[in-house]
């Protein structure tokens, strides 16, 4: 039987839908790398209110020090970056459901997230600390006691910051109250204007409010109780072991080569040296 044209060009093209099906099928199959490597692109999830590491700026791009390093992430895949700006309770659980590829905003580590998240390499140190208004810093956690205290709804910080509370409680007097805030820039707001006394969070994005801040707050004491783990890193699923190694070995080569130093002078104006092993929980997958 003789086929006509369009016989044929329907042929031709079903046969190219077929490949292409073939093809991401074949991607799928390898898993998310091999996805992004087949489709040309990426799309990555972001909390962009995390100043200095992720922000939106006065142009409305996200902006700061995970940006960049994501950009150089970006430059070695060679493909094309769909960026999501999401609230940060929706992030990792967005993760696991398939929302996104990566994470690709600071995710501090701890040993429930390590059971169920690939982390990557640190790209910070995110130690807790305590920041107060000018003039009202407390020496030590125990001078929470009594306090009204603010931290970030679901981040680290929040565990942290009851455990700080429990220990309190147990040696006579805890918090006067814990306050949960959507995000930290919340935070900072409620304690500029005396709504709350003080802020739980990690050092880096502290330290670089309270140089832009001077006159209106001070960071004060460091978090011990319930720290273990002090590094914050990006995260991937667990079965994209591949996707989350390939991400380690580009932070690893910025920081061999001196990209990622220079990048934390640019953002937080001092050094945080990155480790290679010993920053994930036995647990960790």
């Amino acid at each position: 039987m003789k086929l006509t044209r369009r016989q044929l060009g329907a042929l031709a093209m079903a046969a190219g839908a077929s490949t292409a099906l073939s093809s991401l099928a074949r991607a799928q199959s390898g898993g998310t790398l091999a996805k992004i490597r087949e489709t040309g692109k990426v799309t990555v999830g972001t909390e962009a209110a995390f100043p200095p590491f992720e922000f939106v700026d006065d142009s409305g791009q996200i902006v700061g020090y995970g940006k960049d390093i994501l950009d150089v992430v970006i430059a070695e895949l060679d493909v094309e970056l769909e960026q999501l700006d999401l609230p940060w309770q929706g992030i990792v659980p967005g993760l696991l459901a398939g929302n996104f590829d990566f994470v690709a905003t600071t995710v501090s580590i701890n040993e429930e997230r390590a059971k169920k998240y690939a982390y990557t390499v640190p790209i910070a140190n995110g130690q807790p600390y305590i920041m107060t208004r000018k003039g009202e810093a407390v020496e030590t956690e125990d001078g929470l006691a009594g306090k009204l205290v603010g931290t970030q709804l679901a981040s680290s910080a929040e565990p942290i910051a009851k455990a700080v509370d429990e220990k309190l409680k147990s040696a006579g007097a805890g918090f006067k109250e814990l306050k949960l805030y959507t995000a930290y820039t919340d935070c900072y707001t409620a304690l500029a204007s005396g709504e709350i006394d003080a802020v739980i969070q990690s050092l880096p994005s502290l330290a670089v409010l309270v140089k832009e801040h001077p006159d209106v707050f001070e960071v004060a004491a460091p978090i011990e109780t319930g720290v273990q783990w002090t590094y914050q890193a990006w995260v991937t699923r667990p079965e994209d072991a591949d996707l989350r190694d390939f991400i380690s070995s580009v932070i690893l080569k910025m920081r061999d080569d001196g990209r990622l130093y220079a990048l934390q002078e640019k953002w937080f104006g001092f050094k945080m040296e990155i480790p290679d092993t010993g920053y994930l929980p036995p647990s960790a997958v």
